[in-house]
């Protein structure tokens, strides 16, 4: 079995009360993982419930935020708080991939991801998204949230 990566990270601002566990790498099986995720916000919690399954990550995310006034500090928070906590669970980056892709036929659309844990933060978003909102998330948060995640965990993304 491979060397657990964990982090725990609370982030609690005026905005948001968040607690992330995160655990990386060391997943054999499928049965292992244990994945739970609460936003507040579905189509958040969809998208990062979806990340820990096929990044086979071992994931706990809450968050408690200030969705009676929108989404924009629930979705940017839990970002920064979850690229944190990769940042800290990956540790220095040995022995690892340093570049990775994957493509996703999603009905409609393809999805693309190339991903470089470059240790320099940048991020090229493109999703050419046509609707106001998935659900109660707000899409123009969707570049925002992976923006604000790949800052804080170090990487240089590209998304399309």
């Amino acid at each position: 079995m491979a060397q657990a990566r964990t982090a725990v990270i609370e982030r609690k601002t005026n905005e948001t009360d968040i607690k992330v566990r995160l655990e990386i790498g060391s997943l054999e099986s499928a049965a292992e993982q244990t994945i739970d995720v609460n936003t507040g916000i579905g189509f958040l919690d969809h998208m990062y419930h979806a990340l820990a399954k096929h990044g086979k990550w071992s994931l706990t995310l809450h968050c408690t935020g200030d969705l009676h006034i929108d989404d924009h500090h629930t979705a940017e928070d839990t970002a920064i708080a979850l690229g944190m906590a990769f940042k800290q669970a990956l540790g220095e980056p040995r022995g690892i991939r340093r570049y990775g892709h994957a493509y996703c036929p999603l009905d409609e659309a393809l999805s693309r991801a190339v991903v470089d844990v470059s240790g320099r933060p940048y991020a090229v978003v493109n999703l050419g998204l046509k609707r106001e909102m998935i659900g109660t998330l707000s899409c123009e948060m969707i570049p925002h949230v992976i923006q604000s995640f790949v800052t804080a965990a170090g990487l240089t993304v590209h998304v399309d």
